[in-house]
C-alpha cells in the first residue's frame, strides 16, 4: 500500500547495517558496475504485473494479447474504484499496486511450457482439490487452517508472484552479499556470493536457503531448504529448487526469469519471466503484520460464533 505509518523495523535495521559502500548505491543511477566491478542491480524495482502466472484457460494457446486487450485491462483496474455490492468493504483502486500487463503483452508469466501452464502431476491436482475441498469446510477451526500470508508469517514467497499489493523489491549488494528487502512483511532475504557452503539438508527455512554467483552480467540465485511449512502461491515441497536469475536491461528494467523444479509436483522443470520496472522515488516502510494479529483473532473468533448459530 502507498500510504503507511512510518515505523522502524527489523529489516530496516538488517538494511542499515550493510556497508557504507552498499548504502551508497541503494538506487541505480545509471552507474552499470559497483565500485568493485560486480554488475550494479541496486535499487527499488516492482514485481507488481496484470499478467497472470498462468495462462488462463479461456485463452487456450494465444500467448500474447492484443495491445487493445492489455490496454483495456490496464484501464479496468484504475476504474475499480469501489467495493463491489454487499461487500463488508476491502481497498479501492487507490490503495492496490497490481501493476500492468507485461509489456511484451504475455498472457503468462510462464514462458516454458509453451502453453503457459503449471505442468503439474495428477496426484498434485488431486491434492489440491482435496485442500480445497477441506478448506471449503473447515475455513477455520484453528490457525492453523490458515494460509502463512494469512498468519503474517511470509507472503509473494520466494520466487515472488504479485498479489494486489507491496510487490516491491529493494536490492542492496556488497563484494560478498546481495541483499533483497521485501516489502511485504518485510522480509530480507541475504543471499551470500562469496562460494560458502549450503545450510545442511536438516536446516529447513520459510524462504529457503538462498546462494548466488554470477555470470556475466546476470546473479543467478539457487534456492532451496524450503520448509514442509513453506507455501508458494504455486504447488510446492521441501523438495522444491528455485533457480533466479537476475538481469539489468536498462537504468530502468530489472529481468528476473525464474525456474522451478520439483519431481515430486511437476512433470517437468517450468520456467517464467518478468520486467520489473524501477521505482526511483518509492520508499518502503514497514509491513505491520505479524503472526497472532488482531486480524487472525477475530477470524476465529467469528468462525466460532458461526458455528454456535449454526450460519456461515
Amino acid at each position: 500500500m502507498r500510504n503507511r505509518t512510518i515505523a522502524v523495523s527489523l529489516s530496516v535495521l538488517a538494511v542499515a547495517a550493510l556497508p557504507a559502500a552498499a548504502l551508497a548505491q541503494t538506487q541505480s543511477d545509471g552507474e552499470t558496475l559497483t565500485p568493485w566491478g560486480d554488475p550494479n542491480l541496486q535499487g527499488t524495482w516492482s514485481y507488481a504485473s496484470l499478467t497472470p502466472l498462468q495462462r488462463p484457460a479461456g485463452l487456450g494457446d494465444r500467448e500474447r494479447y492484443t495491445e487493445e486487450e492489455a490496454a483495456a485491462r490496464n484501464l479496468e483496474v484504475t476504474l475499480d474504484r469501489e467495493p463491489p455490492p454487499g461487500s463488508v468493504g476491502s481497498y479501492n483502486a487507490l490503495w492496490f499496486d497490481r501493476g500492468r500487463v507485461s509489456p511484451d503483452l504475455r498472457t503468462s508469466l510462464i514462458t516454458d511450457p509453451p502453453n503457459g501452464r503449471l505442468p503439474i502431476t495428477a496426484e498434485t491436482a488431486a491434492k489440491a482439490e482435496a485442500d480445497r475441498a477441506y478448506r471449503a469446510e473447515h475455513p477455520a477451526d484453528s490457525h492453523l487452517d490458515r494460509s502463512n500470508w494469512d498468519r503474517c508469517i511470509t507472503y509473494h514467497g520466494v520466487p515472488p508472484v504479485s498479489t494486489g499489493y507491496n510487490n516491491t523489491y529493494q536490492i542492496v549488494q556488497t563484494p560478498d552479499h546481495v541483499a533483497i528487502r521485501v516489502e511485504n512483511i518485510h522480509d530480507v532475504r541475504i543471499i551470500p556470493i562469496d562460494g560458502r557452503d549450503r545450510l545442511t539438508d536438516g536446516i529447513r527455512q520459510w524462504n529457503g536457503d538462498s546462494r548466488g554467483h554470477w555470470e556475466g552480467d546476470t546473479l543467478v540465485v539457487e534456492t532451496r531448504n524450503f520448509s514442509d511449512k513453506t507455501q508458494h502461491r504455486f504447488p510446492s515441497s521441501p523438495n522444491t529448487v528455485a533457480v533466479e536469475r537476475f538481469r539489468r536491461l536498462d537504468d530502468n528494467t530489472l529481468e528476473h526469469t525464474f525456474t522451478i523444479e520439483d519431481s515430486t509436483v511437476y512433470t517437468r522443470p517450468w520456467t517464467g519471466m518478468r520486467h520489473m520496472p524501477r521505482l526511483p522515488d518509492y520508499i518502503i516502510y514497514e509491513y505491520a503484520c505479524h503472526e497472532g494479529n488482531y486480524a487472525m483473532t477475530n477470524l476465529l473468533r467469528a468462525e466460532r460464533t458461526w458455528e454456535a448459530t449454526g450460519r456461515r
